[in-house]
């Protein structure tokens, strides 16, 4: 390490701000109590910390002064605290204090209960309107905040959007950012960013504008509605020759005016985006019909609306049939209840007798299935009692898949082009399914909902999963 990067530390480090910076005794690690990893980053981990004294909450984010050092990153770290010590606006985190040990930095930050906003795309599959419309309006208005102050986040992205205890976001992450010198300077020169959000004239150009946090704006909203970023690959360079060639399509269901709006940000030129400066500022974009009915000035004390997915209707059917399932499925939970009675021994089970005389046949099924069944090799070993072709949706992309269940139970699913099997959907006590029409079906998890489509089989499959999932599933139906 060496003394001039200490020294630079150590003053950086020192001033602190808020109610480190008041004159009063510096706070250090002893004044709290630290729990849960809420994130970690390159060259920092972010702790939930409670201070003692107080009983207040705050998001603890600590670097290392050794790798910040190492890894050339004191400007980055740096920066973030100049630019969150500028920031004073409900849609950003906070910076409330800074101090240090001999060995680490501390930055005490804004607690955002909630998380990040990725894990909810993730569970529901994309937002619905209202929802996309409510929470891209918060980020513009947070964009044009910023900018208003010379900065450029220059990494906006799911991730690095978080939500508070009243489901607001709050931005974070401003190692990339960049603050204008002057209002002469309107562009940075070096590349940061993330490949799937990173704008084209930052790959091109080697330069960030304003405009380029416009893009990513413009990507945000696409994948809010879509489920995917427009320009997901399965690489990075790939990634980037789609963001150059302005490569992406706009799937069948996207709402009408959510696409024209995308169109207006994902544009190649930066001086003709929507909002940007040579193209009518933030005015133009909040006067976007996609906005209509958004109430700017009191955005940040309205109530957000419930998160829910945007799911095209397959079916004219579709509500009714949705409607008796769950009744029927309500009434199945309640013989639940007797299963688990009959599996503690207070209750005698029926089917004791019946479940002996399965293993038998449940081994010779297991060996024609190991001798004619293709699908074998994905189910370590266990009986599949129910397969078949499935459309499994993310948001308004669908992948098709071979979906297996099995008597363990779990539920596979494999790419049967290329034999490979992709994953499970998580088995638990919790898992319930749900029918929206002869189509569709959704399999809810706690941390996901799986959105599938099966041609005319959906009630079989929800019927199958729910006989399993209840204890109910007999090798002798088979």
């Amino acid at each position: 390490m060496s003394v001039s990067s200490e020294k630079g530390l150590r003053r950086k480090s020192s001033s602190g701000s808020g109610a480190s910076g008041d004159g009063r005794m510096k706070k250090t690690p002893a004044d709290f109590e630290f729990g849960t990893i809420l994130g970690e980053g390159s060259y920092s981990t972010v702790v939930l910390a409670k201070e003692k004294k107080t009983g207040k909450q705050f998001a603890m984010k600590i670097l290392e002064k050794k790798h910040i050092i190492r890894e050339k990153k004191v400007q980055y770290v740096s920066r973030e605290k100049d630019v969150l010590s500028r920031l004073d606006h409900p849609f950003f985190v906070r910076l409330y204090f800074t101090f240090q040990d001999s060995e680490r930095l501390y930055f005490g930050l804004s607690y955002a209960e909630k998380g990040e906003l990725l894990p909810y795309i993730q569970r529901v599959g994309c937002f619905d309107v209202e929802c996309t419309c409510f929470y891209t309006a918060e980020i513009i208005l947070a964009l044009e905040y910023i900018h208003g102050l010379g900065i450029i986040h220059r990494d906006l992205k799911p991730e690095n959007i978080l939500l508070d205890e009243k489901m607001h976001i709050k931005i974070t992450d401003f190692g990339t950012a960049k603050i204008l010198d002057n209002a002469e300077t309107t562009r940075a020169n070096s590349f940061v960013g993330t490949a799937e959000y990173v704008s084209p004239e930052l790959l091109t150009d080697k330069e960030a504008c304003k405009s380029s946090d416009l893009w990513g704006l413009g990507c945000i909203i696409f994948q809010l509605l879509a489920g995917l970023p427009p320009f997901h690959a399965v690489n990075e360079y790939q990634c980037f020759q789609k963001i150059t060639k302005l490569d992406y399509e706009i799937p069948d269901g996207f709402p009408e005016l959510g696409a024209d709006l995308v169109r207006s940000l994902l544009i190649l030129d930066p001086t003709k985006r929507l909002g940007c400066d040579e193209f009518g500022g933030y005015a133009q974009l909040k006067a976007h019909g996609f906005y209509e009915g958004i109430v700017w000035e009191t955005l940040h004390e309205q109530t957000p609306p419930a998160i829910v997915p945007y799911l095209p209707s397959n079916s004219k059917d579709g509500e009714a049939l949705r409607s008796e399932y769950m009744m029927r499925d309500f009434k199945r939970d309640d013989e639940f209840d007797d299963h688990l009675l009959a599996c503690w021994g207070l209750k005698e089970s029926k089917e004791t007798d019946s479940k002996q005389g399965d293993n038998e046949l449940r081994r010779q099924l297991l060996e024609k299935q190991k001798r004619e069944c293709k699908w074998d090799t994905f189910v370590n070993g266990e009986l599949i009692v129910k397969m078949g072709l499935v459309d499994k949706r993310k948001g308004l992309f669908a992948r098709r898949r071979q979906l297996l269940l099995t008597d363990a139970p779990h539920l596979y699913y494999v790419d049967p082009v290329a034999m490979e099997l992709k994953g499970e959907i998580p088995w638990s006590s919790d898992l319930r399914t749900e029918m929206k029409n002869f189509k569709v079906f959704f399999v809810h998890t706690p941390n996901r909902t799986y959105y599938l489509e099966a041609n005319g089989e959906a009630q079989d499959w929800c019927r199958a999963i729910d006989d399993w999932r209840l204890g109910k599933g007999k090798i002798s139906d088979l």
